[in-house]
């Protein structure tokens, strides 16, 4: 459970609530241990997981309830 103000959307400009966690890494520079996060609204979600796809970076996408599952319970 996420503890304190709601977390909101990472798209530029938008203020809306997040719902999905968008977690990636950039290989040339991350080692695998290292993940981030940007949480997305349900109108975002698809866009920042393709713009970091584009670039060829892991991604995966969770509902922020599920922070911490395991990569296969993503999608």
């Amino acid at each position: 459970m996420i503890e304190g103000p709601a977390p909101v959307c990472s798209r530029a400009g938008c203020r809306n609530a997040a719902r999905w966690r968008v977690e990636w890494r950039n290989p040339k520079i991350h080692t695998a241990d290292r993940v981030k996060v940007w949480v997305a609204c349900d109108e975002h979600r698809e866009f920042l997981r393709d713009y970091l796809a584009a670039r060829s970076f892991p991604v995966a996408v969770a509902p922020l309830d599920q922070a911490g599952a395991p990569p296969e319970a993503r999608q």
